[in-house]
C-alpha cells in the first residue's frame, strides 16, 4: 500500500473541520494523512488536537512554510481569504485544495490559474456538488433521453431561516450568491454543457431584512445558452415551503429530486399515437362541450440515493486530487470550470450592486 500523502488544513471552521476534517477521519480515506493543522483561535486549536492525532497544530499559515512534507494545502480559511492564501501558498511551490468561492472575481481564479502553472504547483477547487449522486442522476437522465428534449431546469436552494454571522458580510465575501452558489451555478453550467456561450439572462440579489449583515440572501438567476434548456437558479432564505432542489421538465417528462431522493413520471415515444386536430368544439355523447383531456399512457419511477455531496461528493472529490498528485490525471473538475463559476457570480453582484454597510 502507498504512502499517504501529507495533508495541512487551514481552518477548522464548519468546513475545515466539520467536512474536510470528517472525511479524513472517515473509513472513505484511505490516501491522506492530517500532518498539519492551522486555526488561529487558541480555544479551537486545544479542541482538534484529539481530532488529528499526530499532527502538528499551527497558529499562522506562515509556519508551514518552512516544511517540505506536505503533500497538499487545503485551504478552508473564511471565503476572503480564499484567494490571497491560496495565490501565497501556491507561489511558494505548494499544492492546494481551496474551498468555494474560488476568489471573488474572474481575474482572481485566472490569476490563481495562471500562478500554478508558472510554479508548476497542482490547484483544485472544492466543487463536492458536482460528483454528489442526486447531480449526477439528473445529469444521466438528461443525456439518456428518457425525458426527451429537455427545456428548463429548476434549481432550488432555498429555506426559511435567518443568518447574523460572517457569512452576511460583504467584506467576508459573504451572501448567498458567493457562500451557497457555487453549488447550484456549476450545477447549472453542467446541464448548459459546459457550452462557452452560456450567459445569464436574467438576475436579480436581495438584501433582506432576514439577515443582520449586508450581503444578499435572496438570489435569482437564469441562464441558458443556444440550442440549450433555460437554467432557473434560485437561492432563497424567504421560503417558507421548500421542497425539491432539482426539477428537470422535458418534452417526454420530468425529474423532480432533492439530495436523497427523486421521482420521475414520464411518456414512452409510441405509445400515445398522435390525435388528429378537431378543429371544431369537442362534445360528449350528449352533444355538450366538454374539455380537451385524455388519459396519458405514463411510467413513473422511484428512488433514494445512497449519499449526498458531503460523503459521496467529498469523497469522489479527493479521489481526483489523489490520482492528479500522484498519477498526473486531470481532475473532472477543471480549473477553468471553477472560474467560470465565479464568473457568474461576479456577474450577478454587477448587475445588482448592494449598499457596503459594514466596512
Amino acid at each position: 500500500m502507498k504512502e499517504r500523502l501529507c495533508v495541512a488544513i487551514i481552518g477548522q471552521g464548519r468546513s475545515g473541520k466539520n467536512i474536510h476534517g470528517a472525511y479524513y477521519r472517515s473509513e472513505r480515506n484511505v490516501h491522506f494523512r492530517v500532518g498539519y493543522v492551522v486555526d488561529r483561535d487558541p480555544a479551537m486549536r486545544e479542541i482538534v488536537k484529539d481530532l488529528y492525532p499526530g499532527a502538528e497544530i499551527l497558529s499562522d499559515v506562515s509556519e508551514l512554510y518552512p516544511k517540505t512534507d506536505i503533500d497538499l494545502c487545503v485551504n478552508a480559511s473564511y471565503s476572503n481569504e480564499h484567494f490571497p492564501v491560496t495565490l501565497d501558498l501556491l507561489r511558494r511551490g505548494f499544492n492546494v485544495l481551496t474551498e468555494k468561492p474560488m476568489a471573488r472575481t474572474y481575474f482572481d481564479c485566472m490569476t490563481l490559474i495562471e500562478t500554478a502553472k508558472e510554479s508548476g504547483a497542482r490547484l483544485f477547487v472544492f466543487h463536492n456538488t458536482q460528483k454528489a449522486p442526486f447531480y449526477l442522476h439528473a445529469i444521466e437522465k438528461m443525456k439518456d433521453g428518457t425525458l426527451g428534449d429537455v427545456l428548463e431546469v429548476g434549481i432550488r436552494y432555498n429555506g426559511f431561516a435567518r443568518r447574523w454571522d460572517w457569512q452576511t458580510l460583504q467584506k467576508k465575501l459573504g451572501g448567498s450568491a458567493y457562500n451557497t452558489g457555487p453549488h447550484p451555478f456549476a450545477m447549472a453550467l453542467g446541464f448548459l454543457g459546459g457550452d462557452p456561450e452560456a450567459k445569464v439572462v436574467y438576475s436579480k440579489l436581495v438584501s433582506t431584512p432576514l439577515s443582520s449583515g449586508d450581503a444578499d440572501d435572496f438570489v435569482k438567476a437564469i441562464l441558458t445558452a443556444p440550442g440549450k434548456p433555460l437554467v432557473d437558479v434560485e437561492i432563497s432564505a424567504s421560503d417558507a415551503f421548500p421542497e425539491l432542489t432539482l426539477k428537470l421538465q422535458g418534452t417526454l417528462g420530468t425529474l423532480v429530486s432533492n439530495p436523497k431522493s427523486y421521482k420521475m413520471k414520464y411518456i414512452v415515444e409510441g405509445e400515445n399515437p398522435p390525435r388528429d386536430v378537431v378543429e371544431k368544439s369537442l362534445r360528449d355523447e350528449n352533444g355538450l362541450p366538454v374539455y380537451c383531456r385524455e388519459k396519458l399512457i405514463t411510467h413513473e419511477e422511484s428512488g433514494d440515493y445512497q449519499g449526498t455531496a458531503f460523503e459521496v461528493g467529498t469523497h469522489g472529490i479527493y479521489e481526483d486530487v489523489y490520482f492528479a498528485l500522484t498519477e498526473g490525471r486531470e481532475p473532472e473538475v477543471s480549473n477553468g470550470f471553477a472560474a467560470r463559476v465565479i464568473g457568474v457570480i461576479e456577474q450577478l453582484h454587477a448587475e445588482n450592486p448592494l449598499t457596503l454597510r459594514f466596512v
